[in-house]
């Protein structure tokens, strides 16, 4: 079964973010089980916003190269990311008519993008599509459980649990390159860019983890990881 969709109001409200005269392409993706739903596969430069918050939430995205994180401006100016996506995520389907949170490219990245109306359409007349549906909103509660109880470790614990579930959905075992920095990792932590930098230095020094480079971490032994994560 295919949707089609128009990108034109899209292509026009987008490409002055990275700049005009960038092709976005048409194309077809499994966005959800077997269903093919067509959607603007569009590119998004470094730090650009995708969406901002209580914009209206007219579509979903899908993460098809590149990386994404959605974050929210606290009243005292601080930044706190509530996630990050990878190739393959899908983000930006709130239950509500608006974003409740901004999201914004981390890397360059290119991103589908598919009318919310063709998802709901294609749920009600497809039981796969509806379960695929359903199953992002539970993936997306119990993400937002986990991160709420991180909030009340320690940051050796915090650090831990975030290196695991990077490992285990960048599908690697030992070397991760993340594409976040310190500060993103921070931000998202409740810590200090500070305390992200001192607590990868000791988890280094203890022969945990080996700092490659900035954004490279070889999980040296994981079995304490895990157990600072339980």
């Amino acid at each position: 079964m295919t949707t089609q969709i128009s990108i034109g109001e899209v292509a026009r409200d987008r490409m002055p973010k990275f700049g005009r005269g960038v092709p976005c392409q048409r194309d077809q993706h499994m966005l959800f089980g077997r269903v093919e739903l067509n959607g603007a596969a569009m590119p998004f430069g470094r730090n650009t916003e995708v969406y901002g918050e209580d914009e209206p939430a007219d579509y979903v995205y899908k993460v098809l190269s590149g990386a994404v994180r959605t974050y929210k401006v606290l009243s005292d100016g601080r930044r706190q990311i509530l996630g990050f996506y990878l190739p393959g995520d899908v983000f930006g389907s709130d239950p509500g008519d608006e974003h409740a949170c901004s999201a914004e490219t981390i890397v360059d990245s290119q991103i589908l993008l598919v009318r919310r109306a063709t998802v709901l359409k294609a749920a009600e007349r497809d039981g796969e599509v509806a379960r695929h549906l359903w199953g992002l909103t539970a993936t997306e509660l119990r993400r937002s459980h986990r991160h709420a109880l991180l909030l009340i470790k320690s940051a050796q614990e915090r650090l831990a649990a975030f290196l695991l579930d990077m490992a285990e959905r960048l599908s690697v075992k030992t070397a991760i390159e993340l594409p976040m920095s310190r500060q993103d990792i921070a931000d998202h932590l409740g810590l200090t860019i500070e305390t992200v930098s001192r607590t990868l230095t000791q988890l280094s020094s203890s022969s945990v983890i080996q700092l490659l480079a900035s954004r490279r971490i070889m999980l040296r032994n994981r079995s304490i990881l895990s157990e600072m994560n339980s």
